[in-house]
């Protein structure tokens, strides 16, 4: 089998939430995918260490092995009929928010009509805003989950999820497998019932 390359970029451990997750899919229209009947993981390439604990590899290769699972593919130690690469790229991101306070101090004015004479103003006068800038820093985590066919080594079908990012355990065990039955919903198989 041809090398797979695996993109990683280093950073710190996290992973994404569902809520507000995006999840964006393309497949090969021509690949009939109910013929498929095991998959095999292409693996972790040594970098991912740095971004993944070993829980974290696990969380997702459960998670993906139950969704494959539910769509009748069994998992073989290699050559299988699809091929699974999991990758995930973290990026750092900033969000900037203002809010604006108008305080309106001024009290009734008037002013001098040359046709009318002087008139009572109406409204309020001239008053203050404050506006208030705040930054925080945020990751961006997007884990993508290409798909091979091993007899032709072609992509034949590539899920991403893309979310904000936890480095909370608790949070990392219940969301992970969230995360991935949403990506898993795009999968051209449907769950067997």
């Amino acid at each position: 089998m041809k090398k797979i390359n695996i993109i990683l970029i280093i950073g710190t451990l996290a992973f994404f939430s569902c809520s507000g997750l995006k999840v964006i899919s393309d497949h090969d229209q021509s690949v009939d995918f109910t013929k498929f009947k095991t998959y095999s993981y292409y693996g972790w390439t040594d970098e991912s260490d740095q971004i993944l604990n070993r829980f974290d590899k696990e969380r997702i290769e459960n998670a993906f092995g139950e969704e494959f699972e539910k769509r009748n593919l069994k998992f073989v130690e290699k050559d299988g009929d699809i091929i699974v690469s999991l990758f995930i790229v973290i990026e750092e991101k900033t969000s900037k928010t203002a809010y604006t306070n108008h305080y309106n101090m001024g009290g009734m004015g008037g002013y001098y009509d040359y046709d009318f004479g002087y008139s009572p103003g109406f409204g309020m006068g001239m008053g203050t805003s404050t506006t208030h800038f705040s930054e925080s820093e945020y990751e961006v985590g997007t884990l993508v989950c290409d798909v091979f066919s091993s007899e032709t080594k072609k992509l034949i079908w590539q899920g991403i999820g893309t979310g904000t990012v936890s480095d909370n355990p608790e949070a990392n065990e219940r969301g992970i497998p969230k995360a991935v039955a949403y990506i898993m919903k795009k999968y051209p198989v449907n769950e067997s019932k």
